[in-house]
């Protein structure tokens, strides 16, 4: 049985995530604790050896996974566009409250990628990894949303949200499916599907 590995990391907190701000596809830099997030995950991904190192294009995104790669020894293979955190559209800085709650419609925002939108997207640049990168480990840097809609699609179940700069990991086997063993650092009973 050939299993491909990805350790998917969501990137270290940005002045946005500590005001609560929807972030999506706007382009925010990592602060200073978003850059020693990322230094600290290098702990619990040096056990494995990477294959691997790509991100997303965002800067918050590519400065974690170069902060984690040089930390491992290694760099990153490349950017990959489609692992762009989920679009909110003109929802984009706004805080919880009642100028967000207008914009709410089922399944997102207005005028924004819907959650299955983003799930298809993600989940498909994740098999697309699955299928290059067949019985390697990849470490893959990107968003909360983007994880969370792309492995609940994969097992079929709904995750809670992802912290910033920890472990999730998951198998991709091209029959057997998705198998997360790590869910924010911490063991998860084994959800899978074919």
């Amino acid at each position: 049985m050939t299993l491909t590995t990805f350790a998917l990391i969501r990137h270290g907190q940005t002045d946005w995530n500590a005001q609560r701000r929807l972030q999506g596809s706007s382009d925010i830099p990592l602060n200073d604790i978003g850059r020693g997030q990322a230094r600290d995950a290098v702990a619990a991904l040096t056990g494995y050896e990477w294959d691997a190192v790509v991100s997303s294009p965002l800067v918050r995104a590519a400065e974690t996974a170069d902060l984690i790669a040089a930390g491992l020894g290694t760099s990153v293979a490349r950017r990959v566009p489609e692992l762009t955190e989920r679009d909110f559209g003109p929802a984009e800085g706004m805080q919880d409250g009642p100028e967000l709650d207008k914009m709410r419609i089922p399944g997102g925002f207005r005028g924004a990628e819907s959650e299955d939108e983003a799930a298809d997207r993600g989940l498909a640049a994740l098999e697309a990894l699955a299928e290059e990168f067949r019985g390697q480990r990849l470490l893959v840097v990107t968003h909360g949303t983007l994880i969370r809609v792309s492995l609940s699609r994969a097992v079929g179940r709904k995750l809670q949200s992802i912290d910033n700069a920890v472990l999730n990991l998951a198998h991709h086997h091209a029959v057997e499916g998705w198998q997360l063993e790590y869910l924010n650092g911490e063991p998860v009973t084994t959800f899978s599907r074919g």
